[in-house]
């Protein structure tokens, strides 16, 4: 117990101090943001700084930080570390300058965003690498509810006939402007996101039944399968550490708020929010199973160790906020994936948006392509899905920096966790058996063999991408 509430006074307290940090080093002013001096109705809009609050938080949450927590719990109370600091020194200062960049860049997606700071070729590079990541997160979160649906409703209502459900809601809510859906039902979905982390941990707190573990009793890797903590948990907890499907989000909402000031609790206090959640879920990970077996031993996934732990702790009202959290969160982060890829592809092609026609002309053809990849399976998806977003939070770090550096800021505040992000890519990419892991095991190499290439990788990449900057930026 006293774990949690030393992580937890550990969150509260970065976003009270480091956040002043980060925004200190930005340097917001008192220009007119882009929903003032742009709006267009459509996705200019602006709205008051708590709506657009939950609308971030709900936009890049949805499961991430339950699920991603609940997994990285696998590892053990361990996963505290990653969560805290993560959250406070990377994905929060990750998210407040994609955020604030894209405010003083017209709410510019963050393709267009890397090509301005980082070269052409990375602007179209990151155009098909951020969209194919959007899609494939639509994916995730249109496959996933479809089948929980399909569970709980008769069977002539099957996975196919919710997936055809959930892909209509999609292009319903991708088409119309951000304040007829988003921003009428978000903001309570985003409470009742967090009014469910709240009844999770206040039965942690008062049950006899339960004893959290303690960090300094259990540091070392419990997981049951032997996996290592770098870099797999380092990706498997994304959402509530660090995540770069963030930086796909965060210029909806740099379209939305009012006045630059509004960005530090906007986009780094509602990843320290998403924090807490992670935090709290990872609790009740290592609390409500014996150990890292039965967690993962669990049947039904993520899913239903959710539906478990709310229907234990909070009864039938728990059940009911566990499939709200397991159906409809995931939900409201496809629809705005399927909505950060049409403002990618409409600032590609310089399309007008206010435009009904030209929207459609977009909003369609991302969605057939969606329908097409769910087919795929999903475990292939969701893994391709789990590195390409860590490496997309690596290069938004990194256009962070250079326009730290471009604007005469210390630059530190960025180039850290982007160094360390790109360590943990490549290590992630050198040894997971659905990248380069897989050949080595197909050439019978041992793990404990590729395992050590691959941390040799991971350190040699992370020094020559800061050799490549100092070279090109004379530092």
């Amino acid at each position: 117990m006293y774990t949690f509430f030393i992580s937890l006074f550990l969150l509260l307290t970065g976003f009270l101090i480091y956040s002043k940090v980060a925004e200190k080093t930005f340097c917001p002013d008192n220009r007119e943001t882009p929903a003032v001096r742009m709006n267009d109705g459509v996705d200019y809009i602006p709205m008051p700084q708590w709506k657009v609050f939950l609308i971030q938080l709900l936009n890049i949450a949805g499961t991430g930080p339950v699920f991603g927590a609940l997994s990285g719990a696998i590892f053990g109370p361990v996963v505290y570390i990653w969560i805290v600091f993560g959250c406070i020194f990377a994905g929060a200062v990750h998210d407040y300058m994609c955020g604030m960049i894209s405010v003083r860049n017209n709410g510019a997606s963050v393709s267009e965003i890397a090509g301005k700071y980082l070269g052409n070729g990375m602007r179209y590079f990151m155009r098909v690498f951020s969209l194919v990541l959007l899609i494939m997160c639509g994916v995730v979160f249109t496959t996933g509810p479809a089948d929980l649906l399909a569970m709980l409703t008769p069977k002539s209502l099957n996975a196919r006939f919710w997936l055809w459900v959930v892909t209509v809601y999609y292009l319903v809510a991708t088409f119309v402007s951000i304040d007829k859906i988003i921003g009428k039902i978000y903001p309570l979905f985003g409470a009742c996101l967090i009014f469910m982390a709240l009844g999770v941990v206040f039965s942690l707190l008062l049950s006899d039944r339960f004893v959290m573990p303690e960090l300094w009793n259990n540091f070392e890797n419990q997981h049951a399968e032997g996996i290592p903590v770098w870099p797999f948990m380092f990706v498997t907890v994304a959402c509530g550490a660090i995540s770069g499907f963030h930086a796909t989000q965060t210029p909806m909402m740099a379209r939305c708020i009012k006045t630059e000031k509004q960005g530090r609790t906007v986009f780094y206090g509602a990843m320290i929010a998403e924090g807490v959640i992670a935090l709290i879920w990872a609790a009740a990970g290592v609390t409500y199973y014996e150990d890292s077996q039965a967690l993962l031993a669990a049947g039904g996934g993520c899913s239903a160790v959710v539906y478990n732990i709310c229907r234990t702790s909070m009864g039938k009202l728990g059940a009911l906020l566990a499939m709200v959290g397991v159906i409809v969160c995931p939900i409201t982060s496809g629809d705005t994936a399927y909505r950060s890829a049409r403002l990618i592809i409409a600032d590609w092609f310089k399309l007008d948006q206010k435009n009904w026609k030209k929207r459609l002309l977009v909003t369609i053809p991302i969605l057939g392509v969606g329908v097409i990849v769910s087919h795929m399976d999903y475990s292939t998806v969701w893994r391709c899905f789990s590195w390409s977003n860590q490496s997309l939070a690596t290069i938004s770090l990194w256009a962070a920096v250079i326009y730290l550096r471009q604007n005469g800021r210390n630059r530190t505040v960025a180039i850290i966790p982007a160094i360390f992000m790109g360590a943990v890519t490549m290590t992630y990419f050198v040894a997971a058996p659905e990248w380069l892991g897989y050949w080595w095991e197909k050439m019978n190499v041992k793990f404990d063999t590729y395992y050590i290439i691959a941390l040799i990788a991971g350190v040699l990449f992370a020094v020559a991408t800061l050799l490549v900057y100092k070279r090109n930026t004379g530092d």
